[in-house]
């Protein structure tokens, strides 16, 4: 399987392949290195998940502590031991869950709890602004500010869960989302003249073409972009206002976001009837990061070739790869369920949990199977978060972590039983069979 190239941190070179492959001046063996890697994108995925918990007011004193004290096992000739190092990256999947708990109660407690809401995906005629990244905060105030002009408002690829939260969507005035994953960036933004907010990570540089009208937030910077401050817009109004009008062009799809943990859990017992009748046969999860790689039509594969008593959970920028396909319901179950982004992996987990206490069985005897894309510091977090709450056989693919050795692949797949995609028949065939 194909493998990042990266940059090694302790030796101030650039590996390819399976990573350092001799000890450099730091020191460390080529294994130690790739974990201290990782820990360090584990960190920067928690690190961007507790920046959006803070722009809410919410905070974790205990996470806090262990970013200080695993950044400072990161140093040159501090840690050399790759045992400790893998205890620390099970410690940051632990830490990653109470922040992902913390965004989640966040999101919550200022607009309410997501619920499933139907998003269109054409144009409306007048003067527009696209928001893309992961800021609601961001969002939220640039919805305040456009209220009662004739300005409208389209969310790109990571907001696209922002129309199902009650304090966001009654905002009349936003309108549908645009485009799929971040992917599309360039090609999306050079089509319509609009104004571009990039609130997070995520953002691609600009092309000349619209450069003069994209604008950044928070931590995005982008080079010859106008940066925002302290969320004053008017800067993005103004600019919006002096475009030509859009027109109205309604979208060929609608998709369907929002499916809090109460919106799925409210249709556990039903779920559970069609399970026992096997009117239901397996469940799996899709998530993780879109990315350029020819590869990643894997997924959409995958989704086309399932049986019709399957059902589909989906996560993150990947969704963009199944979202428009109609793939019906089971007795008033939708075979689709977007239960948002990579912040939204909590619900993911939480509803898991609850369907093993419903079924009275362990997580890893659910009829699920997860299936992750891999691209970003996130994603790192993630999975960790995963193998510290014991989750086993999880598929991943198509592209290799950077950090991830044959020594430390083979140390995951003794302990973790994890596994690299193939191709969508065979993978399909081994999940089914069981």
């Amino acid at each position: 399987m194909e493998r990042l190239e990266m940059f090694c941190y302790q030796c101030s070179q650039t590996a390819k392949g399976t990573g350092c492959t001799v000890k450099g001046v730091c020191g460390k063996e080529p294994t130690v290195a790739r974990l201290l890697d990782n820990l360090i994108f584990a960190i920067k995925g928690i690190s961007a998940y507790l920046y959006h918990a803070r722009e809410l007011g919410f905070a974790d004193s205990e996470v806090d502590g262990f970013i200080e004290k695993a950044l400072y096992t990161t140093f040159t000739n501090v840690n050399f031991d790759a045992e400790s190092f893998v205890q620390l990256a099970i410690k940051a999947g632990e830490m990653n869950l109470r922040t992902m708990r913390l965004l989640k109660e966040a999101h919550i407690k200022t607009y309410g709890e997501s619920e499933p809401t139907k998003v269109r995906t054409g144009t409306d005629k007048g003067p527009g602004i696209v928001v893309t990244g992961h800021g609601l905060k961001a969002l939220e105030e640039l919805l305040k500010q456009t209220e009662g002009t004739e300005i409208n408002v389209y969310t790109h690829s990571e907001l696209l869960p922002s129309h199902g939260y009650p304090g966001l969507k009654k905002y009349r005035h936003l309108k549908g989302n645009l485009g799929k994953s971040w992917i599309d960036q360039q090609k999306l933004f050079t089509e319509y003249s609009v104004v571009i907010l990039g609130t997070s990570n995520c953002v691609v540089i600009p092309r000349e073409e619209y450069k003069n009208r994209m604008f950044t937030t928070g931590p995005a910077r982008l080079p010859g972009v106008m940066h925002i401050e302290e969320y004053n817009y008017a800067p993005l109004i103004e600019k919006a206002k002096s475009l030509p009008k859009l027109e109205e062009r309604p979208g060929n799809i609608v998709l369907t976001t929002g499916f809090s943990k109460s919106a799925v859990l409210s249709l556990k017992d039903k779920i559970k009837q069609l399970v026992e009748e096997g009117k239901i046969r397996h469940f799996f999860l899709l998530g993780g990061c879109d990315s350029f790689t020819k590869k990643m039509e894997y997924y959409r594969e995958f989704v086309q070739k399932l049986p019709q008593d399957t059902v589909i959970l989906t996560l993150g920028c990947s969704k963009f790869r199944i979202n428009d396909l109609n793939l019906g319901e089971i007795e008033g179950i939708p075979r689709l369920i977007d239960l948002g982004q990579c912040n939204d992996s909590i619900v993911a987990i939480e509803v898991a949990t609850a369907f093993a206490e419903t079924f009275g069985v362990g997580i890893n005897e659910l009829p699920l199977t997860l299936i992750l894309s891999w691209t970003e510091q996130k994603a790192v977090s993630i999975l960790w978060s995963l193998f510290a709450l014991g989750l086993k056989g999880i598929y991943l693919g198509p592209i290799l972590p950077a950090w991830v050795n044959d020594e430390v692949l083979e140390i995951l797949r003794e302990n973790y039983d994890l596994r690299l995609i193939s191709n969508p028949e065979n993978d399909l065939r081994n999940i089914l069979k069981k």
